[in-house]
C-alpha cells in the first residue's frame, strides 16, 4: 500500500487507540497509533496520511489544535473526531473545521467503520 492510503490513529488512551487501529486493518486498510499530536506531528506519516481519527482532549496539544495547525500549514487531511467529554463548542469547532464526524466514546463500530470509508473516499477525491 502506498502511505497515501493510510489511517493515523492519534489518542493517548492505548485501549481505545489499539481497538481503533484494528477495526481500520480489519477492513483492509493500513493504519497506524500514536498516542499523541506530537508523536504524529514528528512522525513521516505527518500530511500524507489519508484520514486522521484523533482523540479531541489529550496533554500537550488537542486534537482540535492538531487540526487547526495541519489545516494552516495545509497539510490536513480528512477527519473524525472522538472524544470521552463531548461538549457542543468543541463539536461546533470541529465542524466548523470541516470534521467527517464528532463521536463521543464509546462509539459504535459500526459508525466509526461509515466516517473511515467516508473519510477515505473524501481523501481519493482530494
Amino acid at each position: 500500500m502506498t502511505i497515501g492510503k493510510i489511517v493515523a490513529v492519534i489518542d493517548d488512551d492505548d485501549n481505545v487507540r489499539i481497538a481503533v487501529v484494528a477495526l481500520v486493518r480489519s477492513l483492509g486498510h493500513e493504519a497506524r497509533g500514536f498516542s499523541s499530536a506530537h508523536n504524529y506531528l514528528a512522525s513521516d506519516l505527518c500530511g500524507s496520511a489519508a484520514c486522521l481519527i484523533t482523540d479531541v482532549q489529550m496533554p500537550g496539544l488537542s486534537g482540535l489544535d492538531l487540526h487547526a495547525q495541519l489545516l494552516t500549514e495545509g497539510r490536513a487531511c480528512p477527519v473524525v473526531f472522538i472524544t470521552a467529554f463531548p461538549e457542543e463548542r468543541a463539536e461546533a469547532r470541529a465542524k466548523a473545521f470541516g470534521a467527517i464526524a464528532f463521536l463521543s466514546k464509546p462509539f459504535d463500530a459500526q459508525v466509526m467503520v461509515q466516517c473511515i470509508e467516508k473519510a477515505l473516499e473524501q481523501s481519493s477525491r482530494a
